[in-house]
């Protein structure tokens, strides 16, 4: 008789065990964004409510997560650098435009990385608030290399001699701050407004601060 396939040994339905395990993760990742982005939210979603949206079992949940703060946290890590990744794709395309017309490609960039799925919005900027000490500090941590593009972008745009030099760095934390207040209001409902009139006020609010050099 054959002996025991173990993932070292063999494939199952032509698949390693790095490959099943990624499939897993990925659909226990959709069945978060599911229920804590679209659903009935992270604090009020059971781990049997999870293991049943992802059609697999709470043994094989305990294989890549402890708990559903660890699946939160994966998702809050997920999310942002969608939103990130979709900035730094567009910075290469508008390197020689004037500094208005890239923070314009800039703000809609992150705004189509972070809210075209509006379940990676809530995640982001709703459902993180005030889980835990250690998801906090993940997000201050989160939030700090935000604050770093965004500096860096205005360090850019002194060096030009499109911005007069300042401390930007405390301006973009404040920026960052406004963003993420914003965002929040938005995602729960408090502030009624289309995407477009998300960026647009963005592009106010970051445009007023870094004001062309005269």
């Amino acid at each position: 008789m054959a002996g025991r396939i173990t993932p070292a040994e063999g494939r199952y339905g032509g698949r390693n065990a790095a490959e099943r395990r990624a499939e897993r993760r990925e659909r226990f990742r959709t069945a978060g964004l599911d229920l804590f982005g679209a659903g009935p939210g992270y604090r009020a979603t059971r781990l049997g409510d999870l293991c049943k949206a992802a059609g697999l079992s709470t043994r094989q949940f305990y294989e890549e997560y402890r708990t559903l703060e660890d699946l939160l946290a994966d998702l809050h890590l997920y999310v942002n650098e969608i939103a990130e990744r979709a900035v730094l794709d567009v910075l290469p395309q508008v390197q020689e435009l004037p500094l208005a017309e890239r923070v314009t490609a800039y703000t809609h960039a992150y705004l189509r990385g972070a809210a075209d799925d509006m379940r990676h919005a809530r995640i982001a900027h709703v459902e993180i608030v005030g889980v835990s000490p250690r998801i906090n500090h993940q997000r201050l941590q989160r939030r700090a290399i935000w604050i770093e593009l965004l500096n860096d972008l205005a360090d850019e745009a002194v060096e030009r001699g499109e911005a007069p030099y300042d401390n930007y760095r405390l301006a973009s934390a404040a920026l960052i701050g406004a963003i993420n207040g914003l965002m929040h209001d938005w995602v729960v409902g408090w502030v009624t407004a289309t995407r477009e009139e998300i960026a647009d006020e963005l592009l106010r609010i970051i445009l007023g601060r870094y004001r062309p050099a005269t």
